[in-house]
């Protein structure tokens, strides 16, 4: 300290009026350590530009140039954002001895902090329950900015009903598996917060959507595990109480406020569905019709269970069967709207191509070994007595 220290004292003397001579000074001293930020021996800063999301890491070392031991060293950090907003953090380390270094490192997500920030690094700090004296303080502070760079692409949602993009009005099984999908670009921020998404039913003859909870039985939320980053729901209601349209309306965001709509305010996915109990099937019809080379079946089901037997009998004006097409051979039929994958291509039971001419066929549907009604529709014009008509032209 010396020959930096002054001492002032002051005396008085009321009655001999005579000021007091000092003969000597006495200072009794104790010593305090010096800690300081020394980048020489060790200092690493990730990187300046990261991507919202990502993690802000800096090492940095603390040396005791002093001669007298430190306690536990408290390193105090602190981010001042674009909004001028601080954010502390505190972080303990082992008591420095003197002439030795600690390698402190601070990490945090960079998710709250878009756009420039500045990071300070204070060593001992000041005005805190862990501050010890020191002989200087300017040496333990230092300062660096990043960027953040925000996302602004917007998630993608998908949603199908038992695996099938459905068209608005289409029938759905009254106990339908409706899978929900929001799958976002951005790797660091994943999709694993339930309110991220928010979905509604209105139900027939109801003019008001009703918030659906994720503590519904009904609602399965799968989180966002892996670095594709999307997150599932599975949505399996009970809506056999009810016959009718209902509307399914979903609004769905990232963790960077991006919404997978359209922004203005309206929700991002909305489609209306029919439900209808009774289990019937459709006239199933051909698809094109006339065929050269094959032709698929189309058909709609209602309900909430599949045929346990579907058959398509072909046969010849006379009557005579010459194909039988079995529900293994259909391949995956839902209820609802069904496209056959499977296209006959106009072959009989030996794979011989039928000649050109015209062809009938009749379906037989059955659940459980019941007959399944026929649901009647505008086409039923073209069938007569069960029997469809199809044309094979060479």
């Amino acid at each position: 300290v010396y020959p930096y220290l002054k001492l002032f004292m002051f005396t008085r003397d009321d009655v001999t009026l005579t000021p007091l001579q000092l003969d000597s000074w006495h200072v009794l001293y104790e010593g305090v350590p010096e800690a300081a930020l020394n980048p020489s021996i060790q200092y690493s800063f990730y990187q300046d530009t990261l991507n919202q999301g990502e993690d802000l890491r800096l090492i940095t070392a603390v040396e005791n140039i002093g001669d007298y031991p430190m306690d536990s060293l408290w390193m105090h950090y602190f981010i001042i954002d674009k909004n001028n907003q601080t954010h502390h953090f505190y972080q303990r380390n082992d008591s420095l001895r003197v002439g030795a270094f600690i390698v402190d490192t601070f990490k945090t997500s960079t998710t709250s902090y878009p756009s420039l920030n500045s990071l300070w690094i204070e060593a001992n700090p000041l005005n805190s329950p862990y501050h010890q004296l020191e002989l200087a303080h300017f040496n333990n502070i230092g300062q660096c900015q990043f960027m953040v760079g925000t996302d602004i692409a917007n998630p993608i949602l998908d949603v199908t009903f038992d695996g099938i993009h459905i068209m608005n009005g289409d029938i759905v099984s009254a106990k339908p598996d409706i899978l929900i999908q929001l799958k976002d670009e951005n790797e660091l921020l994943w999709m694993d917060d339930t309110s991220d998404v928010e979905l509604y039913l209105r139900k027939p003859a109801s003019n008001t959507p009703i918030k659906l909870h994720f503590s519904n039985p009904d609602l399965t939320f799968y989180p966002a595990t892996s670095s594709e980053n999307y997150c599932k729901i599975a949505y399996r209601p009970d809506l056999s109480e009810q016959d009718g349209v209902y509307e399914l309306l979903i609004r769905a965001r990232d963790k960077s406020g991006n919404i997978s709509g359209v922004g203005n305010g309206s929700f991002d996915y909305n489609i209306q569905f029919e439900v209808l109990n009774q289990t019937t099937i459709t006239n199933v019809m051909n698809y094109p019709n006339p065929f050269s080379t094959s032709t698929q079946f189309v058909f709609t089901l209602t309900g909430s269970e599949l045929p346990t037997e579907f058959t398509i009998q072909i046969l010849t004006i006379s009557g005579v069967v010459v194909r039988e097409i079995t529900l293994s051979e259909m391949g995956d039929i839902h209820i609802g709207r069904n496209i056959t994958s499977y296209k006959w291509d106009g072959t009989d039971e030996y794979g011989d191509k039928l000649a050109t001419g015209v062809y009938i066929y009749r379906v037989i549907a059955r659940l459980d070994g019941e007959t399944i009604e026929k649901r009647q529709t505008s086409a039923d014009k073209y069938f007569k007595n069960g029997f469809g008509k199809m044309y094979i032209m060479r």
